[in-house]
């Protein structure tokens, strides 16, 4: 006969061990701030590498702390983040940055004048930190604004996206079979910014308009008579696939080491023309007997992505050197 599993008691022997766990962690940190005399910030800053080392653990460090006013200085941020108080330049954001480090060296008992480079350094990481999070609002906000067409700013960039990746030829209709030539389902291309919203508009006009060689050149490629695909039904599921990987944190390696002064939706958007880019190579590479196996290259795609993204030092750059097939 089995025994039957007390699954009471695993669970008190697993809140025991965390507990045990977090009280390793306060008394070693409580040991390393009466040997050095610098708090966990302190020593982040300090001991590790600009960029996502130091980002990311002062982010982890901030969030996990159990001081009251360390969470009402987050709470601050947020509120800042949320209202779109962080823009493209350090320079702009003076006032809630300045306000923020103050909060934190008052806190935990640090003097300015005597570390003048933690203050330097903790300003960088709150710029990324919170800016990042702005962003994530900004995107959702442009996800979910539809394409209307009676928007006369929407139509605009439609018309402009067609002249920007069919130069040499005109338009013959707002509605019309020409539309699938560039990777549209029907004659309508409103239908497929359902999923997106103006965002995936955004990002194809972005590729089109910022890297015009590369975009045409990937939608010749993409018009291949064996190993084609629908350039801009594909650039749309990129968006799809940019965005989950911004909201869930996995782009936050890339975006610490890149942006200096924090991110903002242009670093968006060459994040998807990397992605586009690499992903008609990927599609190539593989070459699939028809369409029907996008879904499972797509995946494959994506998880070669994550991989990536999660190496500490990832840096994503474009290259937009075109190639033939």
């Amino acid at each position: 006969m089995f025994k039957k599993f007390n699954f009471t008691g695993l669970l008190f022997i697993q809140w025991t061990w965390m507990e045990l766990r977090l009280w390793v962690q306060r008394v070693v940190k409580w040991n390393l701030r009466k040997i050095t005399g610098l708090c966990e910030l302190q020593r982040i800053a300090y001991g590790e590498t600009p960029g996502a080392a130091r980002s990311s653990n002062i982010e982890r460090s901030l969030m996990m702390s159990r001081s009251s006013e360390i969470q009402k200085l987050i709470s601050y941020l947020d509120r800042a983040a949320n209202e779109g108080r962080f823009s493209a330049t350090k320079s702009s954001n003076d006032l809630i940055i300045s306000k923020a480090v103050k909060a934190v060296m008052q806190i935990k008992l640090i003097k300015p004048s005597v570390h003048q480079q933690f203050v330097i350094s903790l300003e960088k990481c709150i710029q990324k930190i919170w800016s990042y999070r702005q962003l994530l609002n900004d995107l959702e906000s442009l996800r979910t604004t539809s394409y209307n067409s009676e928007n006369s700013e929407h139509e605009e960039k439609l018309i402009k996206l067609w002249k920007s990746l069919r130069p040499n030829e005109e338009l013959s209709d707002r509605i019309s079979r020409q539309w699938q030539e560039i990777g549209f389902q029907g004659d309508d291309p409103k239908t497929d910014f359902r999923g997106m919203g103006i965002l995936g508009l955004e990002n194809l006009l972005y590729f089109a308009i910022d890297y015009p060689e590369a975009a045409r050149h990937v939608l010749s490629r993409s018009n291949h008579p064996r190993l084609g695909y629908s350039f801009a039904i594909v650039g749309i599921n990129l968006t799809s696939m940019a965005i989950n990987l911004f909201r869930d944190g996995s782009a936050k390696y890339h975006i610490y080491n890149t942006c200096q002064f924090g991110s903002h939706i242009e670093t968006f958007h060459k994040f998807y023309c990397y992605l586009f880019l690499e992903f008609d190579k990927f599609w190539l590479s593989e070459k699939p007997r028809d369409v029907m196996e996008f879904g499972k290259i797509r995946d494959r795609f994506e998880k070669k992505i994550r991989v990536e993204l999660s190496d500490l030092k990832v840096q994503f750059k474009l290259n937009v050197a075109v190639e033939t097939i």
